[in-house]
């Protein structure tokens, strides 16, 4: 934990006591300052004051003191209508942080990389972690992560804090100033909470908001959006701007053609290395993360020879097209973080013959988008509230199976699937109809798969009995 010594003797409150808001709870109340606290579940206040922490509905009274409110960011405060206490905070001219934005007034010193996107943000948050690591730097991971920032270690000026932020995040953290900015990609996601795109996009760059000579912003520019961002930022006076392309080379730029990843950032292409052979990161989707981390610890001055050994040993994400297990020829991929139609095309794109499970709480525009790869698809297992809506767009083009459950999916997929199959879970879908998070949903997936596989008969016993594959 890193106590807030900066608010000593002032009042704050704290809006929703998830793990970031408990986390904000004990690093200002160890640095002196009084906490006010709140949630909506009357569970968590419960629990709050059982702690010790001194529970404050929000009104003029509790809150005419305070100096900030640490606001919870999977809360609504604009769109798509605020939280009362939001409206409260504004007519009262209080400002709303997140435990971010405590972190960055706190600990100055480090050297900081931010990362945001739609997607791939984890994984190249934990690459670049892991390539700084690597190469011998103090470093700590965190934000959207799963780390509340305020549980990290207390870094140094000789370390550097890799933050992933959500667009939620990113509307919470004045403080922010990035050394090296990551933005990955932008798709059309979590659009109820920005009042659309253009809302969507313009919390994304607040990433860049408070970055000055020297640092530097790393872009993906595949997508049109973030290539609008991209013109925008090289007539700032933002510092050192390196686009990220994947396919085709960019003048000045990091890209990967055929899974060579180039560095052309000093005016001439250098070959760096091979990603093709990473089983770790899979797919032109990886390869963006795997290009963005390379620019990134580039920036930090780690040697080329270090990203790239880093890049060999780097072990994967959990929930992230992870191989659970292989049962008689047939991979088992847990894909659980792909929440979205957009993180399940990566997925799909680096698969043939997939018995695809799918479904949960479903985003804007479902898996229309995703028609171009259902040729790869044997057979898809539709599972929670999208699964109706799912199988009308599927009817006609995909074999579908209503599974309901997870359970059900995986052992349906399982009793169809062939030598050479993959049996995909990536449900384009958030998990919160069936699941607390779609880390509780990989984690489930695993366990059903391990179940199945510790069922199949062990092959050595059934050679030393003498049975062979069709006569036993």
């Amino acid at each position: 934990m890193i106590p807030v010594h900066r608010h000593f003797q002032n009042t704050l409150a704290i809006v929703g006591l998830g793990k970031s808001g408990l986390s904000a709870a004990r690093a200002l109340t160890a640095g002196g300052a009084k906490v006010l606290v709140w949630d909506d579940k009357p569970e968590a206040r419960e629990q709050a004051a059982k702690a010790g922490y001194t529970v404050a509905e929000p009104n003029r009274e509790n809150w005419r003191l305070v100096r900030k409110v640490v606001w919870s960011p999977g809360i609504p405060h604009t769109h798509p209508s605020p939280h009362s206490a939001a409206d409260l905070a504004r007519s009262m001219g209080i400002p709303l942080v997140c435990d971010v934005d405590l972190l960055c007034e706190s600990r100055v010193d480090p050297f900081y990389v931010a990362i945001t996107g739609t997607n791939g943000k984890s994984t190249t948050t934990t690459l670049i972690h892991h390539i700084l690591a690597s190469a011998g730097h103090k470093t700590a991971a965190g934000g959207n992560l799963g780390i509340p920032a305020l549980d990290l270690p207390a870094l140094d000026f000789t370390g550097s804090y890799v933050l992933e932020l959500s667009s939620y995040q990113l509307e919470l953290v004045p403080s922010l100033q990035a050394a090296v900015s990551v933005w990955l990609n932008i798709s059309a996601d979590h659009l109820g909470r920005h009042g659309g795109l253009d809302g969507y996009v313009a919390a994304k760059t607040r990433i860049f908001r408070n970055q000055r000579q020297p640092s530097t912003a790393i872009i993906g520019v595949d997508d049109l959006e973030s290539a609008q961002v991209y013109d925008q930022l090289i007539r700032s006076d933002l510092g050192t701007v390196i686009p990220v392309r994947i396919g085709r080379a960019v003048p000045k730029g990091v890209y990967v053609i055929d899974g060579r990843l180039i560095d052309a950032t000093d005016g001439r292409a250098r070959d760096i290395c091979d990603l093709k052979g990473m089983k770790a990161l899979p797919g032109s989707h990886n390869w963006q993360n795997a290009a963005c981390a390379y620019a990134a610890a580039r920036a930090r001055n780690v040697p080329v020879d270090a990203i790239v050994a880093a890049l060999h040993s780097f072990p994967g994400l959990a929930h992230r097209q992870q191989l659970i297990e292989v049962i008689e020829g047939v991979a088992f991929i847990n894909d659980s973080k792909a929440t979205n139609a957009d993180a399940a095309a990566r997925a799909l794109a680096c698969y043939d013959n997939i018995l695809w499970i799918a479904g949960g709480q479903a985003k804007e525009g479902g898996i229309a988008s995703l028609e171009p790869f259902f040729p790869r698809i044997k057979h898809a297992f539709l599972i929670g509230e999208a699964m109706e809506a799912f199988a009308e767009t599927l009817r006609g083009k995909v074999p579908f199976t209503l599974s309901r459950t997870l359970q059900n999916a995986v052992e349906k997929a399982d009793e169809i699937a062939d030598h050479g199959d993959t049996v995909l879970l990536s449900p384009a879908c958030a998990s919160w109809d069936q699941f607390r998070s779609f880390e509780h949903r990989g984690e489930d997936f695993a366990a059903i798969v391990r179940d199945l596989a510790e069922d199949e008969p062990d092959e050595d016993e059934d050679e030393d009995e003498g049975v062979t594959e069709g006569t036993a």
